[in-house]
């Protein structure tokens, strides 16, 4: 959600020098991230939770600057202001499924977000979402007016690209001690990123491929993935899994350059943006057949159940064994990338703000 803040500000300052607008944030480390421009300003607020922040002092901040309207853009808004708002949306998971399986930070965001969203979604002007499935799940769920939910795709920064030269990529490898074959998958606690089907299904793989190529799992500890392999008797297969512990996100389009393929089989996605970002980079994907990520991968990725390990196990060795199939994805992939543009997603966004004018 903070990437695609970040992004379609920067397009937003580049496409819009008329309008004036006050850019509302909490004190934090990263906040040089923003700059200010002729018609852009930042104010920041201050706050002890993102909850208080959001719900007593934002509004308070927002009285203050005499806007026309609030574009709230992290799924949350406040639920008593005086002036009209605009939410971002990007999905309503948390309210399909409650379970406390995540971190603490996850759990109570997850709390917060059910008691706050049908309540300001209805109070919006309108509903920004980010794919047409995320848009009838919407709909569907929160019962609003088909013509108050908008959708604006998200899209892959210029930096997802396959054009570093073979020096800087082998550099990369050895910076992290990384082989010159590998498979990529950005593991996460969060249970919808589908962890465990992924691990297990890659232990398949070990156990029935000739020449096995190592998983690289970046945001996951190695002892839960021990434990996972050694509880189904794949313990054998943990020398397989490469972790290299933190790596720059300046430097995450090397790290999908350098791989061989790349999996994302999550259980559910409003949108899935790491699958552009590994397209953009002529990589491979495998990715899945449910909620948006059909609609975003389009032709240019391998499409498998996620429930279904052996599903995901049988996809790796497809790929792995067929260069054409590969060849063929990367090309596919790097044209679906290209066609999701910040700058497109901006001017979309530019122009449901016209419709929020007084």
């Amino acid at each position: 959600m903070e990437v695609v803040a970040l992004e379609l500000i920067k397009q937003l300052q580049a496409l819009d020098t008329h309008n004036q607008y006050v850019v509302f944030t909490k004190e934090d480390s990263d906040k040089d991230c923003l700059n200010e421009s002729v018609n852009w300003s930042l104010q920041t607020v201050p706050g002890y939770t993102y909850a208080d922040w959001e719900q007593i002092q934002l509004p308070i901040a927002a009285k203050k600057e005499k806007i026309d309207f609030l574009h709230c853009t992290c799924n949350t808004a406040p639920l008593y202001l005086s002036k009209p708002t605009l939410l971002t949306l990007h999905d309503i998971i948390y309210l399909e499924k409650l379970d406390f399986d995540g971190t603490s930070y996850q759990n109570f965001g997850n709390i917060y977000r059910r008691f706050v969203v049908p309540r300001v979604v209805h109070k919006a002007s309108y509903v920004i979402t980010v794919s047409e499935y995320e848009r009838n799940t919407i709909l569907e769920r929160l019962h609003l007016p088909e013509e108050k939910v908008k959708v604006v795709y998200n899209a892959v920064n210029e930096k997802f690209n396959d054009r570093s030269d073979q020096e800087e990529i082998d550099n990369f490898r050895k910076k992290y001690r990384l082989p010159s074959d590998y498979l990529l998958f950005l593991g996460n606690t969060a249970p919808k990123k589908n962890t465990k089907n992924v691990v297990l299904a890659f232990a398949s793989y070990c156990r029935l491929a000739k020449d096995r190529v190592p998983m690289v799992i970046l945001d996951y500890e190695q002892m839960l993935v021990r434990e996972l392999l050694i509880s189904n008797d794949y313990g054998d297969c943990l020398d397989h899994f490469i972790f290299p512990g933190y790596i720059n996100p300046s430097e995450m389009p090397l790290v999908y350059q350098a791989a061989t393929l790349f999996l994302y089989p999550s259980l559910r996605e409003s949108f899935g943006l790491p699958i552009l970002e590994a397209m953009g980079c002529g990589v491979p994907v495998i990715t899945s057949n449910t909620s948006s990520m059909p609609e975003v991968s389009g032709d240019a990725a391998l499409l498998v159940d996620p429930e279904q390990p052996d599903q995901i196990t049988e996809a790796m060795l497809s790929l792995l064994s067929d260069d054409e199939l590969r060849n063929e994805l990367c090309r596919r992939g790097k044209a679906r990338a290209a066609a999701f543009t910040w700058e497109k997603a901006a001017r979309q966004l530019l122009s449901i703000y016209n419709l929020m004018k007084p």
